[in-house]
């Protein structure tokens, strides 16, 4: 008897530790919760465990906890061993402020006091913080490596003692910007009240937060706007300009880059996650041109990791290399691979078994860490719920696609961006067992929503120009020939959904693809791509090779040409040109550094691109 209601209890105490855990999607294969509740992988028999390892970094403890002192200012980073250079930030004297660096101090048990008094006195003191009872200081932390992990930032005010204050640490930024409304949205290192100043009109958000998001409306066409966010004590002001009104065709340039994860080198080039080396100079060139927006697809960071918050560091180490041209315009963010977040389950030896996207959804996803990271319309389709792939109505078995699938017009060009990474699954192109979306795949309820939109913009007559964006290339040239949508000719290759794969292989859905930009649409131009670390660009026409050897299926008519404009070239490591079917037809390869530039005149399009460190022209061609 006792046996038994020993075995009860645990078998009771087992029930519990389950029913709290989050559910697991439908979606997926394989994957279940062992008697302790830790989450597991199953194949043939053997269980692989998901990586329980914490965050390396999260950006609370990279704000060093700062406290003012009689002097100056106090950081603690914890464990954290390294140099910390840190120096004024001269906000309202210059256009584009950044931190004027100017010492170089060794931590000592993850601390560093700054001496404000001494350090920065007369002749040091050029933004007048002993006038102005206050002041902003940026630092940098750097590992025992010589590794950048971090830019922070701190205020305070006082000319000794000194009180510190919320700092904006992230902004503001300038996103979904129309002809009559823009969003101001920024990020404080500790809660606190702001407002945006704009028009005369002061928006107030009245309760403490760390996000700040506001929407200005009744904004005219066309329009500068002068602004000033204000967080406690501490305001900055900028500026920014409202779209023409729509089909009004005066001329204007957009840009478009994507793969900007660290690179060798050393510096800038890898500021934990990121090259803000490149992604800084392309920034401040696209703006010297006069760019209205900048599209970006995909591969902003190094990501491929099981940790938000880590994430979240390495978004905001990519944020703060643009922030000071983000100011003024819109960038506009897409999903990649390398945003991938998930559960990575491993054998004994540590190595690698299976990698999916993070769940519950709505909390820890790929997707959502880019909706916590960035601010972009949320006009796009729900999520795969609802598909003829759905395993359970009754439950949430995809991520959202809220702001990574969307669209914004800005005059009479329209931009599509696509999530051809949606639930990604990194291991699935190897290993089907666990389910996962596969790399470069375009699911049913993206893909309907594409088609619905193309036609949608089509019936405006107020928009010449659709382009199309999603970080995998539709046909590859160099360095990815063996996956995006091409994956070496194998339309074996697809999505797995609870077990089974979908009914489209890649090139299938590939051509389905191509068939709504071409054959449904006369105003698709081109569609840019990244993924590959070069930069090119392919002229689709009916005699350009695109299948293998004796391919079964049906194939696309190609009625009509449009581009692929391949720019992967934002400072992640090169790749070289491969030997594909369609090389003979791929122009103006480069493995340089680049910015496309598209300079839009009423009915005609040119584009230049230009190597963002040293200037020089790589390709130019007129599109239209």
């Amino acid at each position: 008897m006792k046996l038994f209601l020993s075995i009860s209890l645990i078998l009771l105490i087992q029930q519990s530790i389950t029913a709290q855990l989050p559910a697991i999607p439908s979606s997926y294969s394989n994957i279940g919760y062992d008697e302790k509740g830790r989450l597991f992988f199953s194949k043939e028999g053997q269980r692989y465990y998901a990586d329980t390892t914490g965050p390396r970094y999260t950006l609370q403890k990279l704000f060093g906890n700062p406290k003012g002192t009689d002097s100056g200012l106090s950081l603690d980073f914890g464990t954290f061993k390294g140099t910390v250079t840190y120096g004024m930030i001269p906000y309202g004297k210059v256009p584009h402020p950044l931190p004027v660096f100017r010492i170089t101090a060794p931590l000592k048990d993850g601390k560093v006091n700054i001496n404000i008094k001494n350090e920065f006195r007369n002749p040091y003191d050029f933004v007048k913080w002993s006038d102005n009872k206050g002041f902003s200081i940026g630092y940098r932390l750097m590992d025992e490596k010589g590794l950048v992990v971090f830019d922070g930032e701190v205020t305070a005010e006082g000319i000794g003692p000194f009180t510190v204050v919320p700092a904006i640490y992230e902004g503001p930024f300038i996103s979904n910007v129309t002809e009559t409304s823009a969003v101001i949205w920024f990020n404080t290192n500790q809660p606190v009240q702001t407002s945006v100043l704009v028009d005369n009109r002061e928006l107030k958000n009245e309760a403490d937060a760390t996000h700040h998001e506001f929407k200005i409306t009744g904004l005219k066409p066309g329009t500068k706007y002068a602004y000033v966010v204000k967080a406690g004590s501490q305001s900055q002001a900028y500026h920014l300009t409202t779209s023409p009104k729509k089909g009004s065709r005066k001329p204007f340039v957009f840009a478009y880059t994507s793969d900007s994860r660290s690179a060798t080198g050393g510096g800038e080039r890898n500021i934990y996650g990121a090259n803000t080396y490149i992604m800084k100079k392309i920034a401040a060139l696209a703006y010297q041109q006069g760019a209205a927006f900048m599209q970006f697809t995909g591969d902003m960071i190094n990501g491929y990791l099981s940790n938000k918050e880590e994430q979240l560091v390495q978004y905001t180490n990519w944020k703060k290399a643009i922030e000071p041209f983000w100011h003024y315009i819109p960038f506009y963010a897409g999903q990649g691979n390398h945003e991938a977040l998930g559960y990575i389950f491993r054998d004994t030896a540590g190595a690698q078994r299976a990698f999916i996207d993070k769940f519950p959804y709505t909390i820890h996803s790929a997707e959502q860490a880019m909706r916590e990271a960035f601010v972009n319309p949320e006009n796009g389709p729900v999520s795969e719920d609802g598909s003829m792939y759905d395993p359970n109505p009754e439950q949430v078995d995809f991520p959202y696609y809220s702001e990574t699938v969307f669209y914004y017009t800005y005059d009479n060009t329209a931009m599509i961006v696509l999530n051809s990474d949606y639930w990604f699954a990194p291991s699935i192109s190897r290993d089907t067992s666990t389910g996962g979306g596969l790399h470069g795949y375009i699911m049913d309820n993206q893909l309907e929503w594409l088609r619905k939109t193309i036609l949608q913009l089509e019936k405006d007559p107020a928009i010449d120009h659709i382009f199309v964006t999603q970080h995998t290339p539709v046909f590859p040239n160099g360095g990815h020939k063996g996956d995006d949508m091409w994956y070496n000719g194998n339309n074996d290759k697809r999505t797995y959904v609870a077990g089974k794969p979908v009914e489209k292989g890649i090139i299938e859905r590939r051509d389905e693809y191509l068939d709504i930009l071409i054959n449904k649409s006369k105003k698709v131009v081109a569609v840019l791509t990244g993924d590959e670390h070069n930069y090119n660009r392919l002229k689709l026409t009916k005699n350009v090779t695109i299948y293998p050897d004796n391919y079964p299926h049906k194939k696309l008519n190609v009625s009509r040409h449009i581009y692929q404009i391949n720019n992967g070239a934002a400072g992640a490591p090169y790749y070289a040109q491969e030997q594909l079917p369609w090389s003979e037809h791929t122009k103006a390869f480069s493995v340089e550094n680049a910015v496309c530039l598209f300079y839009v005149s009423g009915k005609s399009i040119k584009m230049r691109v230009l190597n963002p460190d040293t200037l020089n022209q790589i390709d130019e061609i007129t599109l239209r």
